[in-house]
């Protein structure tokens, strides 16, 4: 039987990111998935990342393999398409972010210069299994693991609001369900949501030609960076707010230490966890919004199908009717949505409200198997949710394991010498 000490189950940021701090260890693991497959079939092209360079970066051991090193490597800097129509302001902070392709590009890049065992199988079911798990992939085949690592992203966790639940795909869909919007051109779209997902996903389908709108259940849209600037400036900036720059002044340094922000009463975990990720968009998002009409204190209260159309009825009172509703509603974290988890596994992971309990080595309450990324974010915070967060949970997984096979092979030792000086007493005797 084909067998492994350590299976990471996906291949985006966080599987790479803890494949390659595995490495050290000379553990003989394997990486399960295609490589930032999420990022690249299932975000929109030209998209921007919202995150600053500096906390973009995959984490490895080393520090060898950031973006810096990519661009270097691949010999010109990332070009950002940029609409004529905004200022040469918003055109030079533009230019600064990292297009989406890039980002995918430098994924691959990192995968191939850290050497990482990958394999792109689909895993169809993880059991419990005698000495750790067992992995069933879609061909039949199968492999046992000592642990597993779940790094399988958000895309099952795609929330769809109940108005829409009904509707065919033709209708409605999620942003996560685009790479390419250009297939809009000319409809009529109107696009659900406050956050930058949402927004931007308005903005983009804009600038490929659809006729947009956006409705917002809250009163007034967030646009990050539009007030205070001077706060985010170099010497302000360290003092209020994370490298990854996530959450509101004082509350991001907090998040940019997840070992801290853990060990914070439940109760303010709580009030400022949602508060760091409330839906918001940034503010060079908003100087490409002149030709999207955004509705405020609006939201739907049913939808129908009106031919191959849809109808909506808004809680004014009135209707509208669209070619296609996109939703840009964000994500909710439910493990049991993950559909190769058996329901052994599942009956066996302590949960709270979707997320799996994790200890500080990521590792729930079913030993051997641990979960990073946004799944983690209700035990170390929302930077879980960030590429950033690689740098805290890869290394933080590798110790877990590490010290485990340590503390394993000290046990076997001491059995061997406990074994071996029974063996000498009894010649002896």
């Amino acid at each position: 039987m084909d067998t492994c000490d350590v299976a990471v189950l996906g291949a985006g940021p966080y599987g790479l990111s803890v494949a390659a701090h595995l490495r050290e260890s000379n553990l003989d693991f394997r990486v399960l998935g295609e490589p930032m497959s999420f990022w690249e079939r299932q975000m929109p092209a030209g998209m921007l990342l919202r995150s600053p360079r500096v906390a973009s970066h995959i984490s490895d051991p080393r520090g060898r393999f950031t973006l810096d090193e990519y661009e270097t490597a691949k010999g010109s800097p990332f070009v950002v398409k940029v609409p004529h129509a905004v200022t040469d302001f918003i055109r030079q902070e533009m230019a600064r972010k990292i297009p989406l392709q890039d980002f995918v590009n430098y994924g691959k890049w990192f995968l191939r210069e850290a050497d990482l065992p990958i394999e792109s199988r689909v895993v169809s079911r993880v059991d419990v299994a005698s000495g750790g798990f067992q992995l069933h992939f879609d061909d039949g085949k199968s492999l046992r693991a000592g642990r597993v690592i779940i790094a399988a992203g958000i895309a099952p966790f795609a929330r769809t609001p109940q108005p829409f639940a009904h509707l065919p795909a033709s209708l409605v869909s999620h942003t996560s369900h685009h790479n390419d919007l250009s297939k809009f051109r000319g409809k009529e779209v109107v696009v659900i949501g406050g956050g930058q997902s949402a927004l931007e996903s308005a903005v983009l389908l804009d600038e490929a030609g659809a006729r947009v709108e956006v409705l917002i259940r809250e009163p007034r849209v967030r646009w990050l960076g539009t007030k205070r600037r001077w706060t985010h400036s170099k010497v302000v900036a360290p003092m209020l707010y994370g490298r990854a720059d996530v959450g509101p002044a004082g509350v991001s340094l907090l998040v940019q230490r997840p070992n801290l922000f853990r060990r914070l009463p439940r109760a303010v975990q709580d009030w400022w966890g949602p508060r760091a990720i409330r839906p918001a968009a940034s503010w060079w998002v908003k100087a490409r919004t002149a030709n999207v009409r955004i509705h405020t204190s609006r939201f739907v209260v049913h939808a129908r199908p009106l031919g191959e159309r849809v109808l909506l009825e808004l809680n004014d009172g009135s209707e509208r009717v669209f070619d296609h509703v996109l939703v840009g509603t964000g994500y909710q974290v439910d493990i049991a949505q993950y559909p190769f988890l058996s329901a052994l596994v599942l009956e066996r992971i302590e949960r709270v409200g979707g997320y799996p309990l994790l200890d500080e080595g990521f590792e729930t309450s079913l030993a051997g198997l641990h979960f990073v990324g946004a799944p983690a974010a209700w035990s170390f915070g929302p930077l879980m949710r960030f590429v950033a967060g690689t740098e805290f949970a890869s290394p933080a997984v590798a110790r877990r394991i590490l010290h485990a096979r340590q503390r394993r092979t000290q046990v076997t030792l001491n059995a061997t010498i406990r074994k071996g000086t029974w063996a000498t007493t009894r010649t002896n005797v």
